[in-house]
């Protein structure tokens, strides 16, 4: 029998060992954490949201089909995200029972049992309501502490399960984030592509097709999305799901992640937020961030890379210490921004040596690489009215991020990230100036 597209991801995954994706799979709850975690007591954990959506329901199915249960955990804070004081509460409670937390929510509940658990040394399961964001089986966990979102190591869940009908029925908004964290992953897997030829980070056929294939039909019918259409919310869900495996089966965010995440990253350090201060979702920062990286690479195959002159860029290529000092000055006054930034882009320095050797790799494979980005990447006016259709931003104001605001984080870009992506090949090639001009003085983002 041929093995579904899960079934051969968990082959290959280092924490999730069980998944169950399909309408009526939370009548499941009970012999799915049964299978997973034989003879064990559950906690559901929730919010007072998630709660009334499925939290009660898996509770229910629980105590009905013979599993032993705490009572329930729920989060009843107005100002409720994925914040230290949270961590430090449920850290508290689930320390003083002997139980498997059972996480009923999307990204901020998961977030919270993930690293909690992870700090208790214990498994536990997920029972998502949203496609909300790939981050459900992936390895790590984004929480804000002393006012800075961080990423803190810690395990995927053991078992995950979700049901498309709970999940299409989730507040627009959700599944408008999900699809845009997934749409990220054609310009991801086009900055890959160009890690893999300058040898900064090889693709792996694996991850690449846990992630690629299938992607485009997943995203076919962002308004059937947004209209709660129950077969193409699963098919969202299972993208998003692959690219959480992906990033388990690698142990990278590489498959998952390039130049579009970087923006998100620079605004998580900047906290952004709405004027009721409401934060922005993951999803919404990587979408305008997907928009901008999509842009950038059609201008890279605009490119006649024979034409470029190797020898003057590498004449023009700052030594380490011309660098670090204009690191300096670009980021002055964000201490957070700065120590980053000279960290990842001294992690990713090359010398003229090496800046020589990746500008002509480039050329070499330019001919038949510039078709396969091609291929492999959407077009921009295409992304844009994807995102419209859905209910996502497709602006950056939408975000509450100004041309201005927007213009600056450009600018970081280059800095913020070890990651070979596509704004890495242009600074080299010398073509960030030109590339600038494109995206703003010719008004390609408006």
């Amino acid at each position: 029998m041929k093995k579904s597209k899960i079934e051969r991801a968990l082959e290959r995954t280092t924490d999730t060992k069980e998944c169950l994706l399909g309408a009526g799979a939370l009548n499941r709850s009970a012999e799915f954490f049964k299978k997973s975690f034989p003879g064990a007591v559950a906690i559901v954990v929730a919010d007072k949201n998630t709660w009334a959506v499925a939290g009660r329901q898996v509770q229910e199915i629980l105590e009905s089909g013979g599993v032993d249960t705490c009572e329930p955990y729920i989060f009843d804070d107005k100002h409720f995200y994925a914040e230290w004081k949270f961590v430090e509460m449920l850290r508290e409670h689930l320390a003083g029972v002997d139980a498997v937390a059972v996480a009923v929510g999307s990204g901020v509940i998961n977030d919270l049992v993930k690293y909690v658990s992870g700090c208790l040394g214990r498994k536990y399961m997920c029972v998502g309501t949203a496609a909300s964001m790939d981050g459900f089986t992936a390895f790590g966990a984004s929480i804000t502490k002393d006012g800075n979102k961080q990423t803190f190591s810690c395990p995927a869940p053991y078992a995950f399960l979700m049901d498309p009908v709970i999940a299409a029925a989730a507040p627009k908004e959700l599944c408008a984030s999900g699809y845009a964290d997934l749409i990220a992953k054609i310009p991801a897997g086009a900055d890959w592509m160009l890690a893999d030829c300058v040898g900064a980070e090889a693709i792996d056929p694996f991850g690449w097709s846990l992630v690629q294939d299938g992607l485009r039909e997943s995203l076919a019918n962002p308004a059937a999305v947004r209209s709660g259409d129950v077969v193409m919310t699963e098919a969202l869900c299972e993208g998003l799901l692959m690219s959480g495996f992906a990033m388990q089966a690698i142990q990278s965010s590489r498959p998952a992640s390039g130049t579009e995440h970087q923006y998100s990253h620079c605004w998580d350090m900047e906290n952004l937020s709405y004027p009721d201060g409401t934060h922005v979702s993951h999803g919404f920062k990587v979408g305008i961030g997907t928009l901008v990286s999509t842009a950038s690479l059609e201008f890279l195959l605009e490119q006649d890379l024979n034409a470029i002159d190797t020898d003057a860029c590498v004449a023009a290529w700052p030594s380490w210490e011309k660098m670090e000092a204009d690191i300096r000055t670009l980021f002055e006054g964000k201490p957070g921004h700065l120590a980053r930034a000279l960290k990842e882009s001294r992690d990713k320095y090359v010398d003229a040596d090496g800046l020589r050797s990746q500008i002509e790799a480039l050329k070499a494979a330019w001919p038949e690489l510039r078709g396969k980005i091609r291929s492999q990447i959407l077009p921009f006016d295409q992304v844009y009215e994807s995102l419209k259709a859905v209910g996502a931003p497709y602006k950056s104001e939408m975000i509450c991020v100004s041309r201005e605001h927007l213009m600056q984080t450009f600018d970081y870009i280059p800095y913020m990230r070890s990651r070979f992506t596509n704004v890495d090949a242009i600074f080299r090639l010398g073509l960030l100036p030109s590339l600038k001009k494109r995206l703003f003085n010719d008004v390609i983002l408006q």
